[in-house]
C-alpha cells in the first residue's frame, strides 16, 4: 500500500523523535503536503522537514491534533495482525498486575494505540474509538480482540463526547455475541455490577483501583463519606475494610440505585447508607448540622475540560475541598481528586494547601497517587497522567 507523507515544519520533528504521538496541524508544512489532501482517518507517512521517515500516522486533517503515531517503520501495515500483536503486549502487562480478567487492557496512547480505549470485563469486552482513524479500522480491532481474548460478548460505546470533534456520530452496539444486562467487576475481592448499555463512560473507573485501595487502609472503625459515589466502589470496599458506618452520595439515582445493589451483593448493605443529593448541599447541612466524618473520598468529575476554564475550575475544586474539610472530623484523612488533564498535581496540590489554611487546618500529605498501572503514562507525553490524587491528614490548628 502506497501511503501519502505528511511533512512537518523544520524541527517540529524533534518531539516526535522523544516519544510524543501527535502531530499538530500548525507543525504541518501545508506547502509540500496540505492536510486538505487526506481524508478522516488515512495512513500517512510522517517525514522530517527534510525527508527522513518519523513513522507510520493516522491523520484527523480537521482536528488540531492532525495526525497520530501508530509505529515507527512508515510501512507496517495497519491490519488485524497489527492490532493483534498490540493486544497481546498490553495483555502481557495487565496478566503481571491483576489475578482476575478486570481491567483496562488499552489505555489509547499508553499503549501506542491512540484513539482506543479497551476494557475488560471477565468475559465481556466494551471498547470506545474516539477518532477517525480507529472508527474506520473498528472491523479490524474486533477481529483482534475474538483472536487474543476470545470472549462472548464485544462492545463498542462509541457515544464520547471527543467524537465530535471528528463529526463521528455517537453509537453504542454490541458489535459481537449476546448483549448481556450488566457488567461484573472484581477489585480487591470485592464484587459488583454496572448497567452494559448506558451506565458512565465505559462501564467502570478501573482508573481509581489502587487509590481506592490506599484509601481503605484508613477506614477501620471511622465513618467514612464517599462523594461522587457512582456504583458505590470505595462505599463498598471500605465497609469490607472495617469502616463503622458509610455514607455513599451521588445526585444520580441511577448511581445511588446500583450503589444499593452492589452493597447488597457484597453483603455489607447494614454498614452503607446511600444518599442522592447534590455534594456542596449536602456538605453545607452536615456542617451546618455538626456531622463529622473520619475519612471522606472526594473524587468529582472533571471540572476542568479546556485549558482557558482552569482558573474557574481551581475554584471550584477549592470550594469543594473547602467543604470537604468542613465535616472532617480532628485528625480525619481526605483524599482528594482531579481527573481533569488541565489540573496538574502542583495545581490541585495548591488547591489543599488553600483550602486547609480557610478551614484552619494543618495538613499532611500521606501519599500520592495517580490513575492505576492499566493506564501507563509516556514519559514524552504528560498529556497520558490526567488522574491526581492526593491522601491528606488534617488537624485542627
Amino acid at each position: 500500500m502506497q501511503r501519502r507523507e505528511l511533512s512537518l515544519r523544520p524541527h517540529e520533528e524533534r518531539r516526535l523523535r522523544a516519544g510524543h504521538l501527535w502531530v499538530f496541524s500548525n507543525e504541518v508544512d501545508i506547502r509540500k503536503t496540505p492536510l486538505t489532501a487526506f481524508a478522516p482517518g488515512d495512513e500517512a507517512v510522517i517525514t522530517a522537514s527534510r525527508g527522513q521517515p518519523l513513522g507510520v500516522a493516522m491523520v484527523s486533517p480537521g482536528s488540531l491534533i492532525c495526525a497520530r503515531l501508530l509505529d515507527a517503520a512508515p510501512d507496517r501495515p495497519i491490519d488485524t495482525d497489527f492490532f493483534r500483536r498490540r493486544l497481546r503486549d498490553a495483555l502481557a502487562l495487565r496478566q503481571r498486575l491483576y489475578p482476575t480478567p478486570h481491567y483496562r487492557l488499552v489505555f489509547s496512547e499508553g499503549d501506542a494505540l491512540p484513539g482506543l480505549v479497551i476494557d475488560r470485563y471477565g468475559d465481556v469486552v466494551v471498547l470506545q474509538c474516539t477518532t477517525a482513524g480507529m472508527d474506520r479500522r473498528q472491523e479490524s480491532i474486533v477481529a483482534a480482540i475474538l483472536d487474543v481474548l476470545a470472549p462472548t460478548t464485544v462492545i463498542a460505546r462509541n457515544d464520547a463526547p471527543i467524537r465530535a470533534l471528528e463529526d463521528l456520530p455517537q453509537q453504542v452496539a454490541t458489535l459481537y455475541g449476546p448483549t448481556p444486562e450488566t457488567l461484573a467487576v472484581e477489585e480487591d475481592g470485592a464484587r459488583f455490577a454496572v448497567p452494559a448499555i448506558g451506565g458512565q463512560k465505559t462501564g467502570w473507573f478501573y482508573d481509581m483501583r489502587e487509590n481506592r485501595t490506599r484509601l481503605c487502609r484508613y477506614v477501620r472503625g471511622q465513618r467514612a463519606l464517599d462523594l461522587f459515589a457512582y456504583a458505590g466502589a470505595f462505599s463498598v470496599r471500605a465497609a469490607l475494610a472495617g469502616a463503622a458506618a458509610v455514607t455513599c452520595l451521588d445526585s444520580s439515582e441511577t448511581a445511588c440505585r446500583l450503589a444499593t445493589e452492589n452493597a447488597a451483593r457484597n453483603g455489607v448493605s447494614g454498614a452503607v447508607e446511600t444518599v442522592r443529593a447534590d455534594a456542596a448541599a449536602f456538605l453545607e447541612d452536615c456542617a451546618a448540622g455538626g456531622r463529622t466524618f473520619g475519612v471522606v473520598s472526594l473524587d468529582p468529575p472533571a471540572l476542568v475540560k479546556r485549558k482557558k476554564d482552569l482558573e474557574a475550575g481551581l475554584r471550584l475544586y477549592e470550594r469543594l475541598n473547602r467543604l470537604a474539610m468542613d465535616v472532617l472530623a480532628d485528625d480525619g484523612i481526605l483524599m482528594t481528586c482531579s481527573c481533569s488533564q488541565h489540573v496538574d498535581a502542583a495545581a490541585l496540590r495548591g488547591v489543599l494547601l488553600r483550602a486547609a489554611r480557610h478551614s484552619g487546618r494543618r495538613a499532611q500529605i500521606l501519599e500520592q497517587g495517580r490513575q492505576g498501572p492499566d493506564h501507563p503514562m509516556l514519559p514524552a507525553m504528560p498529556e497520558t497522567e490526567y488522574l491526581k490524587a492526593f491522601l491528606v491528614r488534617l488537624r485542627r490548628v
